[in-house]
């Protein structure tokens, strides 16, 4: 920093201390008024503060006195009726009403008096309105008997409250024991009189009620057995902020009211600031006159100061110039038209190429430098400069002795000087940089512009592809996402048609044939739909085999019924692919909507409940959607809701329907069946939520909890001595292929012969499911038995014998029930039994409805039956007293045994 700029930033300072002085009268005298006024203005609001609390006290001792005197004198009245029923122990309602009206004539706080003889109520007074409290039993009574019983033992009078009244408002409740004098001098226990004393008419007679209109008031019930204090009157808040309080006795309580002026304790704001003001003006008239001598001779001095730092700051201004022209480079020129005299600086010399002792420079010097193709623009600017007023600016390139070419920019302004004569005054610098930075600039803007116009095309490309499909071409699930939203935001279109279509056997042909041929039906499928669409028609695919078709056209039920027929039939066409012919179907569901304000994004929702409901009717047919689907699909998804929250809470229970010795009919074992114990529909079957479950995936989860409930039953059945030596369980396909399946099962306690494992019939085992048949090996390797169940209903009866060879055959309850009245049906069950016993495999009958099902089973050579005609599906509790009592056993064979 140069010296001028310290000597400037040390002047202050000293201009600061100078001032001080010429105000320190004035400051003296300012510092003793301030604290006068501030010890004054304490005084004044102490003095008020005081006089309003000692105030505002005394009027709450008046309120309190007279609570306390009129509580006093309630209780004294019914201390005289006391002393009445001692004197007259028989009195009746009429008597006692006579007596009652007497002792609290004229008394507007008193409500009523009831006399409860014994504890009971007997007589009341007035005895009109209160009729429905004759008989109440105090004992009885847990809001009563805990006052009742103290004013007994006590044998003291008990005040209660504040309570809420039937009638309306609070009152107090006066309970006092009355006893009968005896000649050996003892006195028997009577019972109690009770009245109610309305505190609205305490609070009245007191003036508390009078005395809320200036003041907020607040009264607190304090209780001596240790129960938090409660307010029942007034602002409870009023306890937090500033202000007064007495308390009394009332009974087992103590009262604490609580009051304080509404606007507060002490003076308002305009008295406090009245006061102030006027202590304010008294120190104006002392101290303003101090203090305008004191500003005259700063001013003055100011004055001074200011002249010196001016002179100073040109000097400053002048150094500050003279070195940024140095900095920057720039030239300074002056110009005289008049002499045609051209004044440069050192900088401008060096600019145009000049001698630096030249002290001079003409107009011509300036001309011979100038660019030959910039001489005519440049002169013309700066002769409009020279011969106008206005503002001279120019750019031009000029030409060194060495022949380089420079860029200048000039920039002037006219003026007349002090003698009347124009001149122009302007700087010159070299831009020549700055010209080539801006040429560089747009050379690599343009190329930018060029690069942004290649990326714009390639995100149209990646645009395009992200929103179609690469193989088939059709747009894909965004795309369609797309449109959906651009139709919900489009006002006032309604009628808009949904087609959810799926293909048919799809999956076969990629299994058999490869990707590639499923590729060639998925383009196939994609060119029928477009060809048998409208023109304004939406065509997507949204995965795998899946396309919708979306139609904004209007059209009635029968036209989108039509075209989803056409689809089917142009889908279902066959492709020829490397010599195999191919063929496909396709199930397709409608949704439609003619109100706009349903969302379009539901109409798939709907469409894919049509689809689910046409492939679960037998595919490659088309179906619309109704609210009949829309409350099954809304069904089947509470269900499968309830179903996760059954598995938290431990819902699925096993019950157990035994299985017999066709010839002995001993139960040889059990057949552990799923049940949902449902927390709101009671007990359900399998059949209610196996299929859901599969879908959930949650039913090898099922399985896990019956298998393991089973076991469990198994072991406590053997524990009680019963015969029973085997449990079969239902396992499912998924749970079949549930990872880590053989070492859990491994990890139990499973003795061999004692579990068995039964399977659908309907289980494919072929395909994909053929896995299934290594893992069914490893299972029977740890002991476990492999049944088929439901045999005869399946479509692979003897190929799954031959593959699994299982231990027992379970014969469908569909072939049983007819072989009473049917012979060849007898026949089609005989020949069953014929091909297990020929493989080794012991045939159990399911479906055993009578006794003479058993007898004709037993004489086919049927090894186990299973039935309600023996016994029915069972919980654990009924499963042991059932095997027990041996109630399925008939008599003579009862007695043998006996």
């Amino acid at each position: 920093m140069s010296d001028g700029a310290a000597e400037s930033t040390k002047r202050p300072r000293r201009i600061l201390g100078f001032v001080s002085l010429h105000y320190v009268p004035a400051f003296v005298a300012i510092v003793a008024m301030v604290g006068i006024l501030v010890y004054a203005d304490w005084q004044h609001q102490s003095a008020a503060y005081q006089e309003q609390r000692l105030a505002s006290l005394d009027r709450l001792n008046q309120i309190s006195s007279k609570l306390q005197s009129d509580i006093q004198g309630n209780l004294h009245l019914m201390r005289g009726l006391v002393a009445t029923i001692e004197a007259l122990p028989d009195m009746q309602q009429a008597q006692f009403s006579q007596i009652a009206d007497q002792v609290i004539q004229g008394q507007t706080q008193i409500i009523n008096v009831a006399a409860a003889p014994g504890l009971v109520v007997r007589m009341v007074h007035p005895y009109a309105p209160n009729t429905a409290v004759l008989g109440l039993d105090y004992m009885k009574s847990p809001t009563q008997r805990e006052a009742v019983l103290m004013a007994r033992d006590t044998s003291a009078p008990v005040i209660t409250g504040p309570v809420n009244l039937v009638q309306g408002g609070q009152g107090l409740i006066i309970r006092l024991p009355v006893f009968l004098p005896r000649e050996n001098g003892k006195r028997e226990f009577w019972g109690v009189l009770s009245s109610v004393v309305s505190l609205e008419a305490l609070y009245n007679r007191s003036g508390l009620l009078e005395a809320q209109r200036t003041e907020r008031l607040a009264i607190r019930a304090e209780t001596r057995d240790g129960l938090p204090p409660e307010y029942f009157f007034g602002d409870k808040a009023l306890a937090s902020v500033d202000n007064i309080s007495v308390s009394l006795d009332v009974g087992r309580e103590t009262w604490v009211i609580y009051a304080a002026p509404k606007s507060g304790f002490g003076l308002s704001f305009a008295d406090i600031w009245l006061f102030r003001l006027q202590l304010l003006l008294a120190e104006a008239i002392v101290v303003l006159p101090m203090v305008w001598a004191g500003r005259l001779m700063q001013e003055r001095q100011r004055n001074l100061v200011m002249l010196h730092e001016r002179e100073e700051a040109m000097r400053l201004l002048s150094h500050r110039l003279q070195v940024a022209l140095e900095t920057s480079q720039i030239g300074v020129w002056e110009y005289d038209p008049t002499a045609n005299l051209l004044v440069w600086d050192e900088r401008m010399k060096v600019l145009y190429g000049l001698p630096a002792l030249a002290r001079t420079a003409c107009y011509q010097d300036w001309k011979d430098a100038l660019h030959p193709a910039d001489f005519a623009q440049a002169q013309r600017e700066f002769t409009e400069a020279a011969t106008g007023a206005g503002e001279y600016r120019s750019e031009f390139r000029v030409v060194g002795k060495d022949g380089s070419i420079r860029f200048i920019r000039a920039i002037g302004n006219a003026y007349v000087d002090s003698k009347g004569r124009k001149k122009i005054v302007g700087v010159n610098w070299d831009v020549t940089e700055d010209i080539r930075l801006q040429a560089d600039l747009r050379r690599a803007k343009r190329q930018a512009e060029d690069q942004n116009r290649e990326l714009e095309k390639a995100h149209l490309r990646m645009e395009n592809a992200a929103l179609h499909d690469a193989l088939t071409g059709l747009p894909n699930r965004r795309y369609l996402d797309q449109v959906l939203a651009d139709m919900d935001g489009a006002p006032g279109e309604a009628d808009v048609t949904v087609l959810h279509i799926d293909l048919d056997r799809f999956k076969d042909i990629n299994d058999t044939l490869g990707h590639a041929a499923g590729d060639v039906i998925l383009k196939h499928a994609a060119q029928a739909l477009k060809l048998n669409v409208r023109g304004s028609d939406f065509v997507a695919r949204i995965g795998g085999d899946e396309f919708v078709v979306v139609s904004r056209m209007p059209g009635t039920v029968e036209e989108h019924s039509d075209m989803a027929t056409r689809l089917v039939e142009a889908l279902s066409k066959s492709v020829d692919y490397e010599g195999h012919e191919c063929r496909v179907g396709a199930s397709i569901g409608i949704a439609s909507r003619t109100d706009a304000s349903e969302p379009v994004e539901q109409l798939l929702v709907d469409a894919d409940i049509a689809l689910y409901e046409a492939k679960r009717r037998g595919r490659n047919r088309v179906e619309r959607f109704n609210e009949t689907l829309r409350l099954n699909a809304v069904n089947t998804k509470k269900t499968a809701d309830d179903i996760l929250r059954g598995l938290e809470q431990n819902e699925f229970v096993s019950f157990f329907q035994p299985q017999f010795d066709a010839t002995t009919l001993e139960v040889v074992g059990l057949e552990a069946l799923a049940r949902w114990d449902h927390p709101v529909k009671g007990l359900l079957g399998a059949d209610t939520f196996l299929k859901i479950a599969e879908n959930l995936k949650v039913l090898a989860a099922i399985d896990e909890i019956i298998l393991n409930q089973a076991l469990m039953q198994l072991n406590r059945l053997k524990l009680a001595g019963m015969p029973v030596q085997k449990v079969s369980v239902n396992i499912s396909a998924q749970r079949l292929r549930e990872e880590g399946l053989i070492e859990r099962l491994a990890a139990l306690p499973i003795l061999p012969g004692t579990l068995s494992f039964e399977l659908l019939e309907s289980t494919s085992f072929d395909g994909h499911d053929g896995e299934l048949v290594p893992q069914i090996e490893k299972i029977r390797a740890l002991g476990i038995d492999i049944e088929i169940d439901d045999f005869g209903t399946g479509y692979a009866s003897i190929v799954t014998l031959l593959k699994l060879t299982p231990r027992r055959l379970k014969i469908d309850r569909q072939l049983i029930q007819p072989i009473v009245d049917s012979e060849p049906q007898q026949q089609l069950v005989r020949s069953i039994i014929d091909i297990g016993r020929s493989r080794g495999i012991e045939i159990v009958a399911e479906g055993v409805e009578t006794m003479r099902h058993a007898e004709i089973l037993r004489d086919l050579g049927c090894h186990y039956l299973q039935g309600y005609a023996l016994a029915r599906p069972m919980s654990p509790a009924d499963l042991l007293p059932f095997l027990k009592a041996r109630n399925w056993m008939p008599q003579p064979l009862l007695e043998n045994v006996g």
